[in-house]
């Protein structure tokens, strides 16, 4: 059967990593999405075309992320020679570089729509690990394919999942500074070891953030957001980030924290509050005391993750 000249349309959301604590484990899906339309071509070369966010800084030829990652799936499925070549259009609404996944959203688009062109034969399961190979961490990639809530571990390079849903309505407020953050740069800053103290700290918040959760008790994720690995060594990557923390919880919020490796920032609300809005003036407005603008993304938690799009 041949699968060339079809067209599918995949939607991905857009991801918030760490979730505080759960430094490259916990991630959340929200939504803000990334679409992608792919056509599968059995002549070589790829023609690829970008709207929206970042379309001037994607590349547009072989270096492009969701074309490798087509070209990964197919090969995995022995299909690479028969299908050289792809139609790529992407329409994208995560902001790029920022922190909120769009990196990921990218792979988990091409794996996902390449996977549905040939008839689906591989399970999310192995998008995942496929992903994961591709990305380098399951954090952003995991709940991108799944939404909602991730835990994932890596064993000797085998990765597992578990995703789920809080047992409260959250709203999630983004503030998304106006100067991008590469992941590299990121995490050049990080120590190669940290102290003990701060991995039990992180341990503990990390355990409590998702029985809090499962268990939908509000009251113990007051403190179950801070954390000792990652934001302090970030810090001074990103001017007023504990001030902006500090003003979200005054607001409201019931914690604050930095998304994936930033420059983008989250607070986590109650939805009965209706606190979002002024959580996220709030946030605004400390980044701008320290010459920062931002602007705010107000979203809920994506429940269904990377899906097609009828």
């Amino acid at each position: 059967m041949s699968f060339a000249d079809h067209t599918i349309r995949v939607r991905v959301p857009g991801t918030s990593a760490n979730c505080g604590p759960g430094f490259d484990a916990i991630g959340l899906a929200c939504t803000v999405y990334n679409d992608l339309e792919l056509t599968l071509k059995k002549e070589a070369g790829v023609k690829i075309t970008i709207s929206g966010e970042g379309a001037a800084n994607i590349p547009c030829d072989g270096r492009n992320i969701v074309w490798r990652s087509v070209q990964y799936l197919l090969r995995k499925a022995g299909l690479l020679d028969q299908y050289p070549g792809a139609v790529i259009h992407m329409e994208n609404n995560v902001p790029l570089s920022r922190g909120l996944g769009s990196s990921a959203t990218a792979i988990v688009a091409g794996l996902k729509a390449a996977n549905v062109l040939i008839g689906n034969r591989f399970n999310r399961r192995e998008l995942l690990q496929f992903a994961t190979d591709i990305e380098g961490h399951p954090d952003n990639v995991a709940p991108a394919i799944f939404g909602g809530f991730t835990v994932s571990t890596v064993t000797r390079g085998d990765v597992e999942c578990f995703s789920f849903l809080p047992k409260f309505r959250m709203k999630l407020i983004v503030a998304v500074p106006d100067f991008p953050l590469s992941t590299r740069k990121a995490r050049a800053v990080l120590p190669a070891q940290v102290p003990m103290a701060d991995a039990v700290n992180n341990i503990s918040r990390a355990s409590m953030l998702v029985a809090a959760l499962c268990k939908g008790n509000e009251k113990f994720l007051r403190n179950v957001f801070d954390d000792a690995l990652h934001q302090p060594y970030r810090a001074k990557l990103i001017p007023g980030m504990y001030d902006v923390f500090a003003a979200a919880r005054k607001a409201g919020a019931l914690g604050a924290n930095l998304s994936g490796a930033g420059p983008c920032l989250i607070a986590y609300a109650l939805e009965r509050r209706h606190c979002e809005e002024a959580v996220g003036e709030a946030m605004k407005a400390a980044f701008r005391q320290h010459d920062v603008e931002a602007k705010i993304l107000i979203m809920d938690l994506d429940t269904r993750g990377a899906h097609i799009v009828k």
